[in-house]
């Protein structure tokens, strides 16, 4: 089972995230990711955040092993010819560590500020199209021209160098929990995330991977869960967590620790607790 360290997107938790991003490369993490959003609302944290690509293409410079992702990143938020060619870049001077978090979007408040807020049918056909568009850019051959005219997004001659290192693409972590988005990552998704909060965890998998056999997939989506236990880092906790994510076949573990003791929480179960599952 592979370690992924989660830690917010406010910009407060910078200091933070730069000290330890570096360090958990050294730790044993496989992958740090961090939510995609420009606005939470004063309900959820507060409105001043990072823009997150920014951040982890700073982290990549400072980084060596450590995947480097989001979780997730609405794609219905920007142009996703663009987002490809951002991350195209990124996965380049990272030498291959780019995860994309592949989600609709929900923060009504976000997409009117930024961009255009559609109702939730319309944002998943955007993520659909979205990811299919950003898939032909990268899969497509070198300075191929890739001609696109969807519903939503069109593309005429573009062509997109250099490619990403990775193959045959960037990895693609699904986190939506609706049927219609499980569905979609079984089309598409290298990672899907369920996190334990979700009503029937064992039906949203058998989802995935009927939606998988159903396109004819070579290799099944990998899952992935989520555990963050509140205000309080508890080791014995965390172990009886790995161990029942470990028992229940997840392949990775998305981790999160408190503010307050973020670092000697996460250097904690790096020595504690990741050597036990590798």
């Amino acid at each position: 089972m592979k370690f992924i360290l989660q830690m917010g997107n406010w910009s407060p938790q910078w200091p933070i995230i730069e000290k330890f991003a570096p360090e958990a490369d050294k730790l044993g993490f496989w992958g740090f990711v961090m939510p995609d959003h420009y606005m939470w609302g004063e309900d959820r944290g507060g409105d001043s955040t990072l823009e997150t690509w920014i951040a982890l293409s700073f982290l990549a410079a400072r980084t060596e092993k450590i995947r480097l992702g989001t979780l997730v990143t609405p794609i219905p938020f920007r142009p996703p010819s663009m987002l490809a060619k951002q991350l195209s870049t990124l996965d380049l001077i990272s030498n291959g560590r780019v995860i994309l978090g592949v989600g609709a979007g929900w923060s009504q408040t976000e997409f009117e500020g930024y961009s255009e807020w559609n109702e939730s049918k319309v944002r998943f056909e955007k993520t659909r199209e979205g990811i299919e568009l950003i898939l032909k850019l990268w899969k497509a051959e070198r300075n191929e021209r890739v001609t696109h005219s969807g519903k939503y997004y069109k593309a005429s001659g573009a062509v997109l160098e250099p490619k990403p290192i990775q193959k045959p693409h960037p990895i693609l972590m699904f986190g939506g929990v609706g049927e219609r988005m499980l569905r979609m990552a079984g089309k598409y998704a290298d990672i899907c995330c369920i996190p334990p909060w979700v009503k029937d965890t064992k039906k949203a998998r058998e989802i995935v991977l009927d939606s998988s056999h159903k396109y004819g997939r070579l290799l099944d989506p990998s899952f992935a869960t989520i555990y963050f236990r509140g205000q309080q880092y508890e080791r014995e906790q965390s172990i009886k967590d790995a161990k029942e994510a470990m028992t229940q076949h997840y392949d990775y573990f998305v981790a999160g620790f408190p503010r307050d003791t973020y670092i000697e929480s996460a250097r904690d179960f790096a020595k504690n607790i990741i050597p036990s599952f590798g």
